[in-house]
């Protein structure tokens, strides 16, 4: 069984082609906001709308089908950005109607989730999904995914963001910050100077807003924007950690999988490691091409719906949820 999936929550437009388990193509087009500014909805918006059709020719040549060839159309149906997410619906709704394919609505979130059990091999873990709008700590039990904890204001991948279009002026920030970070690790292996931070965990919930506003502060007094990185590296990717440790010991499973857009950051990764071999659990991380958003997770788990039950979305009926949440949806797949 061949699925496309449409990936348009927010910068990022994608088009994934599977054939069952294996992934023929993932062929996507960001949008990037003016030099120093964040997302503006409307501009990702016509951005989607202008090179859709081109990210389709692409994705479909790159995996040799044709469009009648396909037999579930997927697209991401939110949590996003809803004029984003608008054109990612209309226009699975458009190619639905060109074929005898199915229209199955998916979760961002779960998504991420599993196409990362996907490329795994991991079985039943905790899951860390960071990304930059969304930051949760998640288990499955009794047909959902369960949510241990999440963030109280904005995602850490926002957080980031936020920082670094703020004083380098570039964007995305991720990539960015963990390159500074390693300018800003060296002067602190060399002085011993931590800059300070808040550390802000909250029960199983975490809070970053108070972080970029200290960080932002750090940086006007005159401190190197190298060593904020780091500190700001250290402190979050710390609160993440002891989360994630807090809901895999109150759980009592054996493995982490860490998946979403920050989940290519290496020193992220590395803590959950550490952290993982001092509990004798296994460590997990979705590659990395496939850390972002992308088509091809939408396509997977469109799959994955379909062949457990979830019923085809009638194409008039289609509609798209700015905050559905990941604890809403059924998962029928795990037994």
């Amino acid at each position: 069984m061949i699925g496309l999936g449409i990936e348009s929550t927010a910068h990022t437009f994608g088009i994934g082609i599977l054939d069952d388990k294996k992934i023929l193509s993932d062929v996507k087009d960001i949008y990037k906001p003016p030099h120093g500014s964040g997302i503006h909805p409307g501009e990702a918006r016509d951005h989607h709308q202008k090179i859709k059709e081109e990210v389709l020719k692409r994705s479909l040549e790159e995996a040799e089908v044709k469009i009648e060839d396909i037999d579930i159309i997927s697209y991401s149906a939110g949590p996003g950005l809803p004029p984003c997410l608008r054109v990612g619906m209309e226009f699975a709704r458009e190619l639905t109607k060109k074929t005898n394919a199915k229209l199955i609505a998916v979760n961002h979130g779960v998504a991420h989730i599993e196409i990362a059990r996907l490329l795994t091999e991991s079985k039943d873990p905790i899951m860390l999904f960071v990304s930059g709008g969304n930051t949760q700590i998640i288990g499955y039990a009794a047909g959902k995914y369960r949510i241990f904890g999440e963030t109280q204001d904005i995602a850490i991948g926002n957080a980031r963001d936020t920082f670094i279009r703020n004083t380098v002026g570039k964007y995305p920030g991720g990539p960015v910050m963990d390159e500074l970070a390693k300018t800003g690790k060296k002067n602190y292996e060399e002085t011993g100077k931590l800059l300070s931070l808040p550390y802000s965990v909250k029960g199983m919930d975490l809070s970053f807003s108070g972080i970029v506003t200290a960080a932002l502060k750090l940086r006007e007094k005159g401190e190197k924007v190298e060593d904020i990185c780091f500190a700001f590296q250290e402190t979050t990717f710390a609160m993440l950690t002891e989360v994630v440790e807090r809901a895999l010991a109150h759980t009592e499973k054996k493995e982490v999988l860490l998946t979403g857009g920050v989940a290519a950051a290496p020193r992220l990764g590395e803590m959950l490691n550490i952290m993982c071999e001092e509990r004798g659990a296994k460590f997990y991380v979705v590659p990395k091409p496939l850390s972002g958003d992308n088509g091809a997770m939408i396509a997977w788990t469109g799959l994955l719906a379909y062949n457990h039950g979830q019923k085809p979305v009638e194409i008039d009926k289609a509609d798209f949820y700015q905050k559905w949440r990941t604890d809403e949806v059924e998962i029928t797949w795990i037994k």
